[in-house]
């Protein structure tokens, strides 16, 4: 693994992604005493990073491959990527998806012409199903986040954030399966000299934090977070970049999480998701720790169901 393989996937996805733009807001820095960045990733294509590393992954297949299509199994927002993807591409997807996925997600998949096969809502129904359509259709499977073409198309997300503020301390981004804290845990070595990289995670499910303090994967027993893109846990290809280049995971509260997200809608007037404000509300929690710090912050995506918002 080197810079070179993450200059040649970012050149490589370009044409299939947008650029996404990086805010800021006076407000927010006088409210955390630092000078705070985000990365607009909820204005990425089908509205969040997950296209970065679906598109990689898909333009990283044979032609032999692509023709037999792709699998994935998916709630959200990796199966309306790998949908779209597969839609640019001319590649037939086939989208697991647990029969309690939010509507406004399925919907998503079926205006990308992915085509869902429902199951029961457990990671071994998920994974059986994905392999008995990867066996039938000799279709390749893809993973939301433990993947290496997954994670390296992530990185490009905090690639082009360095690009366009190389003097940032820190980057923050929330954990769920790791594909994006490890795609940029990846970026802040090779594109930049003192970039430290912080996750934030859901004190529900806080199995990253433990797997750091354990050395070893560990799981969750509670799923009770609004931050419904994080439940999931890491893998064997993304934990050991997580292990070796992030600093630390900050666990936040669900009050805290709800809190921070209003901020953003109301200071910043854009839509973000409960999960990509986990790392906004790790900031406001430990303001100490980042005072006076350039901080970036990847606002992970922006597919939320406006008709169930928690304020």
């Amino acid at each position: 693994m080197d810079k070179q393989i993450l200059l040649e996937v970012h050149n490589r996805i370009k044409p299939f992604i947008h650029k996404t733009p990086v805010l800021s807001s006076s407000l927010i820095n006088a409210m955390v005493g630092a000078d705070v960045v985000f990365k607009c990733e909820n204005f990425q294509k089908m509205g969040a990073f997950k296209m970065r590393g679906a598109a990689n992954a898909i333009l990283s297949l044979s032609n032999e491959e692509r023709n037999r299509g792709v699998v994935t199994h998916s709630s959200g927002n990796f199966a309306q990527a790998v949908s779209l993807a597969a839609q640019k591409l001319d590649v037939k997807a086939y989208i697991v998806m647990p029969e309690n996925a939010p509507q406004v997600k399925k919907n998503g998949v079926k205006t990308y012409n992915g085509e869902i096969i429902e199951c029961e809502s457990t990671p071994q129904a998920r994974e059986s199903t994905a392999n008995k359509i990867k066996e039938q259709k000799g279709a390749s499977f893809l993973h939301p986040s433990n993947q290496d073409e997954v994670i390296y198309g992530n990185s490009t997300a905090a690639i082009e954030l360095l690009e366009e503020c190389p003097e940032l301390d820190v980057i923050l981004t929330p954990v769920g399966g790791g594909g994006l804290i490890a795609g940029t845990a990846l970026a802040a070595k090779y594109f930049s000299t003192k970039c430290q990289v912080i996750g934030g995670e859901p004190m529900e499910a806080d199995d990253a934090y433990r797997s750091l303090v354990s050395g070893e994967i560990e799981t969750n027993d509670s799923f009770h977070t609004i931050a419904d893109g994080l439940r999931t846990h890491l893998g064997d290809r993304n934990f050991p970049i997580i292990k070796k280049h992030v600093d630390k995971i900050i666990r936040v509260e669900e009050h805290e999480i709800v809190e921070a997200m209003q901020i953003i809608w109301e200071r910043m007037k854009i839509i973000i998701e409960p999960s990509c404000a986990v790392p906004f509300a790790a900031v406001l929690k430990n303001k100490e720790e980042f005072k006076n710090k350039k901080v970036g912050i990847i606002l992970s995506g922006g597919n939320v169901d406006v008709k169930n918002l928690p304020f």
